[in-house]
């Protein structure tokens, strides 16, 4: 597994193409607005070398034996669902942010076992493809982006009928070695950060929606891909000499961007869905089932040290008696519990899948 400074010299080495403000950033790994998101996925490495986390951070690989960072792993048992919500509620103590890596994670499981249906009916090759792939990103302890949301466009037609192609991701050429793709998706957490990106269908869809059926594997800094970055407010303060107010979270942050897909080669070997469109719907939906699920932890985690930070405010403030102020840090608690409840209620009841892994 890699450290915390390892994972970010690996980012160094890529040639991911970024873009803020309208120009191309160079050095994006050290630049002030894109920094702090990066020490937010660094700390899911830094965790898994630290042996007072060993249980939630690090787990045995189903598919090699080997000892892999959680976020790379196939979900194995319910107690294996819920150790996932608690490391997520532990990353968002440590960050107070958004770390980035569970829309991989989550891409992972539900992939994993969609795939194994498709070959199931269609006997294609979709599940030893993404095996295959999901070694590879467990050796290296890679960080994945799982790419979902697309532009949509007018969002009463589906994807075939919609003036531009391209409001979705979709195939423009089939080759013997591979696919070539075009369209965007938005909105990606940690797009940036990401080594790979797994793409995936929104949305359910038909027959004649077929060249959109797709998903596959791809390097970030793809020939074709391009990555513009998204805004948050008060981001430019980060840009000011010796800023030490107004600045949010300085030293940790969430990301995300606009990815942007220019006829990007897939070889054959990265591809899990092409053109069964009557399985779209089932990586959407078990995928947005585990990514509820991961807000269960995540979100809770932020929520504490939200919850913290105010109850704080109100201490310095004089005010931590006013029967308003407890009654508004009660009602938050209150929230952020139940929602933790959820994601481990949810945990517990998962079940099997035809593939082997636990869905929620």
């Amino acid at each position: 597994m890699m450290t915390a400074q390892e994972y970010v010299e690996s980012l160094r080495k890529l040639n991911t193409r970024v873009y803020m403000f309208g120009e191309k950033i160079e050095n994006w790994v050290d630049h002030p607005m894109i920094r702090p998101s990066i020490n937010c996925v660094a700390m899911t490495y830094a965790l898994a070398q630290d042996p007072q986390y060993a249980d939630l951070m690090t787990v045995k690989s189903s598919l090699t034996g080997h000892t892999i960072n959680r976020f790379t792993h196939l979900h194995q048992s319910t107690e294996d669902l819920i150790n996932k919500v608690k490391m997520q509620r532990l990353l968002g103590q440590k960050t107070a942010s958004c770390f980035q890596r569970c829309v991989g994670m989550d891409a992972f499981n539900a992939v994993f076992s969609t795939t194994y249906e498709i070959d199931e009916k269609y006997g294609t090759h979709y599940h030893e493809n993404f095996k295959k792939f999901l070694t590879f990103v467990q050796d290296n302890d890679l960080t994945v982006d799982g790419a979902m949301t697309d532009p949509k466009g007018d969002r009463s037609k589906a994807p075939s009928q919609q003036a531009d192609p391209d409001m979705y991701v979709h195939v423009v050429e089939r080759r013997a070695d591979g696919i070539v793709v075009c369209g965007a998706k938005c909105h990606q957490t940690g797009s940036i950060n990401s080594h790979w990106h797994i793409f995936m269908p929104t949305i359910s869809m038909g027959e004649a929606d077929k060249d959109w059926a797709v998903s596959f594997a791809c390097p970030t800094d793809a020939e074709g891909m391009y990555m513009i970055y998204g805004r948050q407010s008060c981001d430019t303060r980060k840009l000011e000499e010796d800023a030490s107010i107004d600045v949010g979270n300085p030293k940790f942050g969430g990301q995300e961007a606009l990815v942007v897909l220019d006829h990007v080669f897939i070889p054959n070997e990265y591809i899990f869905l092409n053109g069964e469109y009557e399985f779209a719907g089932m990586m959407v939906e078990r995928f947005a089932g585990y990514h509820r699920q991961s807000y269960g932890g995540c979100k809770v985690g932020v929520g504490d040290t939200l919850i913290g930070a105010a109850a704080l405010a109100a201490e310095y403030n004089g005010v931590e008696k006013a029967s308003a102020v407890k009654d508004k840090l009660i009602e938050m608690i209150h929230l952020n519990e139940t929602l933790y409840c959820c994601g481990i209620a949810c945990s517990s009841q998962g079940f099997k899948t035809k593939a082997g892994n636990y869905q929620i």
